[in-house]
């Protein structure tokens, strides 16, 4: 295993998740990963969370250590000789700090973008969050996603679109010369509250692109995941078999 790049904790992730036609996905499929499904569909999330108490090789960076993110994903798995490994892609990731965006563009190669950002949280007197709002500015325009929860948290079932949408452990990202970085994300299982209700208010086709525009409209699920401390893991090259 490599050595950790970053630690945090990932918390009150709010996830809208679409059913979306592969075909606008495989001009993003990294080489040597395809396409991973749920009872034969594809799916991406956008997904806002906070990121807290940031390390970077293990140093707190100041004025860095707490912000906003929210990214489109979409879901891929790689064949190994320990089986799959099931991974994720990110199409755009927005964060509010320049710094931030700078170093993820230059350590993975990841399309971060740096945008005025902010986040609501709405939490009941026994401190469970039940509404996640994040919030951020993009081309002159407010932009808004939301997740108003239902019930009681539980923990994620085997075989559930919540436990395909969460527990991939793994992120790849296309190289400028269409080579491909691996790296690992290790947490532990979080708890997830059902959504009775989900909001996205932003232009997709200026932020995602034209392709992304028919998809995301109404999500084929939702829900708010607790979230955890995380370590992300030092990227490395595959070595992929020339064509």
């Amino acid at each position: 295993m490599s050595s950790p790049f970053l630690t945090a904790e990932w918390r009150s992730l709010a996830l809208l998740n679409y059913e979306i036609d592969p075909a606008v996905l495989r001009p993003f499929v990294p080489a040597g990963t395809e396409l991973d499904r749920w009872e034969g569909k594809t799916f991406v999330s956008l997904v806002g969370f906070l990121f807290l108490n940031t390390r970077l090789r293990g140093v707190a960076v100041p004025f860095h250590s707490n912000f906003e993110e929210v990214n489109l994903r979409f879901y891929v798995r790689r064949l190994t000789i320990e089986g799959w490994r099931r991974g994720v892609v990110f199409i755009k990731e927005l964060v509010p700090r320049r710094a931030i965006a700078w170093t993820a563009r230059v350590f993975y190669n990841e399309n971060y973008s740096a945008v005025p950002m902010g986040h609501d949280l709405k939490i009941n007197d026994a401190g469970t969050v039940r509404e996640a709002s994040y919030y951020w500015s993009f081309g002159g325009k407010k932009c808004r996603l939301e997740v108003r929860t239902k019930g009681e948290d539980a923990a994620v079932l085997p075989g559930t679109c919540e436990e395909f949408i969460t527990e991939h452990y793994w992120g790849y990202v296309r190289q400028r010369d269409g080579g491909t970085v691996e790296y690992q994300v290790e947490h532990p299982p979080w708890r997830v509250w059902p959504a009775h209700d989900a909001t996205l208010d932003c232009p997709v086709e200026s932020l995602y692109g034209k392709t992304f525009t028919a998809f995301l409209k109404q999500p084929a699920s939702a829900f708010l995941a607790d979230g955890s401390p995380v370590t992300v893991f030092k990227g490395t090259r595959l070595a992929l078999n020339p064509r």
